[in-house]
């Protein structure tokens, strides 16, 4: 465990000189369009794949790209780690998130997600806030972009209870185009509240989309199954591996 928390150390100092640099080298995309961002971040977010593989051991596998619907979305992803935010976007054309205000006033970082158009709401101006965020989410689809949301509506340890907001029906009524959702066993390798990074395959699985207008009980229990029974298989999957490389692979800082 030595290593693994040298390592991890490694990967967060280069983490942050890597986002530097590419947030510079985004910095001709303000002035261009949308789409000139959006493949910087792609870069950056290949680049802290690479880094993973390279210092902590986590090698990551997309399955299932080839279910991606085009056009208009709405993608409903598994919340385990900070990773899926960074990474999702790069596999759809025109993504926005929902993100908290406060977000865009960070010093450059802000400007990005201005140009990047993601949604920015007030936490504290309750349903009325609401209410005007899911309109323009809905209205930014019908423009042809894709909805990336997380149902649970936060970040959730690998194995935990889920907890699926029932917000997910209105916005998939609203929106009425298909929903696509995505499994994945990321919190076993970037947990969420540390700074440890963990060896293994993370695993990204895009499922079956759900076609739109199907009765309301019957989208979130099937969304829900589908995540959650994707999810579980992944992680037991993750957690098998992880056993057979801790018992393996010596400490070479006691050895």
């Amino acid at each position: 465990m030595v290593a693994i928390f040298i390592r991890s150390l490694i990967f967060n100092i280069m983490f942050y000189p890597n986002f530097l640099f590419w947030a510079i080298i985004a910095l001709p995309t303000l002035v261009l369009p949308r789409a000139a961002l959006l493949r910087v971040a792609s870069w950056w977010a290949k680049t802290n794949i690479l880094l993973m593989r390279i210092v902590c051991g986590i090698k990551v596998e997309f399955r299932g790209v080839e279910k991606i619907p085009k056009g208009p979305l709405l993608v409903a992803s598994k919340h385990q780690s900070m990773w899926e935010t960074i990474s999702l976007l790069r596999f759809f054309d025109a993504p926005f998130f929902v993100l908290k205000r406060e977000l865009k006033r960070i010093p450059i970082f802000g400007l990005y997600l201005i140009k990047a158009d993601m949604i920015a709401i007030d936490r504290k101006a309750g349903g009325r806030a609401l209410m005007a965020m899911m309109k323009r989410a809905s209205d930014e689809v019908r423009r042809g972009r894709q909805f990336v949301i997380f149902p649970e509506g936060t970040r959730t340890a690998p194995g935990a209870p889920p907890d699926y907001k029932r917000g997910v029906i209105q916005i998939y009524a609203d929106c009425g185009v298909p929903c696509l959702p995505v499994a994945l066993n990321s919190g076993l390798f970037w947990p969420r509240r540390t700074f440890m990074r963990y060896p293994g395959t993370l695993v990204v699985e895009f499922l079956d989309p759900l076609p739109p207008n199907l009765p309301r009980e019957e989208f979130f229990n099937r969304l829900r199954t589908a995540i959650e029974e994707a999810s579980d298989r992944l992680v037991a999957a993750g957690r098998a591996e992880q056993a057979k490389l801790f018992r393996r692979v010596p400490d070479p800082i006691k050895a």
